[in-house]
């Protein structure tokens, strides 16, 4: 069955880069020294990568750490998919590419969420009120800086006036730090604690830094681009967030593996 899966992905793969490939037959060539360009083109390659190694190594890990692996493979897939599209976007028109972001964040940063609970599941009984709040402090955080984000280059979505910016980040900021309390404070992070060998504490652990050091990052690309200047620094706003993409995303599923690796090795 391993060795099907492995074959339907390999030969699934082509197809479903053809398959965006027309979306790009007519725009314009990739400047050389146009490097906010260069870093989505990098990160979206290191992200397909990323999802050919997850996926591909579902045979070496027991049954019970295969969803995790999966879902890594999914949440690199499906950024890196939006990652050509936002590349088209900065080339072509020289803008931000907000939208195609937010709903690239809105799909997989749950996953990463997702991730926390499945780590759990593997190991002990979980309540479903673990997932339920992890996403509560996703959506909160997501819509607060999208409303932050929107509100800058369309006036008419200024919910709250000119703070809308300001607010939009205060309430990301909140959902933010909900997700933190649930993972070092909340259910979760007393189940790891109480419940986990040490192989698993140790990748939970790292995960919840990556959550409070590498999501960090965010909301700097937020001031840089938009609060730290009269007018925004959308390079500095897009290398930002690329580069904490790329850290964040992979380095999950990085630690993930390894740790089902280690787990299914010692069982």
């Amino acid at each position: 069955m391993i060795k099907t899966l492995k074959r339907a992905l390999i030969a699934a793969t082509p197809i479903s880069m053809l398959s965006v490939m027309p979306a790009f037959a007519e725009t314009k060539m990739l400047p050389a020294d146009d490097y906010v360009g260069i870093s989505f083109w990098l990160i979206s390659m290191a992200l397909i990568a990323a999802t050919a190694f997850f996926w591909l190594e579902i045979g070496r890990v027991s049954a019970k750490w295969r969803t995790s692996l999966v879902v890594s493979g999914m949440v690199t897939m499906i950024a890196a998919v939006h990652y050509f599209y936002m590349r088209d976007v900065w080339v072509e028109f020289g803008s931000t590419p907000t939208v195609y972001r937010y709903i690239d964040w809105l799909i997989t940063v749950p996953l990463l969420m997702i991730e926390f609970y499945l780590i759990l599941t593997a190991i002990t009984k979980v309540s479903s009120g673990i997932f339920w709040r992890l996403m509560i402090g996703t959506l909160v955080m997501l819509i607060g800086g999208y409303i932050g984000e929107t509100s800058f280059t369309d006036p008419n979505a200024r919910i709250f006036g000119e703070a809308t910016i300001t607010i939009g980040f205060i309430i990301g900021m909140l959902g933010w730090a909900y997700i933190l309390y649930e993972i070092f404070a909340g259910e979760a992070g007393q189940l790891s604690a109480e419940k986990a060998p040490a192989s698993v504490q140790s990748a939970f652990s790292t995960m919840r830094w990556i959550v409070t050091i590498g999501w960090a990052i965010y909301p700097l690309g937020y001031l840089f681009g938009y609060m730290l200047s009269d007018t925004p620094d959308f390079n500095s706003l897009n290398i930002i967030y690329n580069l904490a993409d790329v850290l964040n995303k992979i380095a999950f599923g990085v630690i993930i593996w390894s740790v089902a690796t280690t787990e299914s090795n010692n069982a």
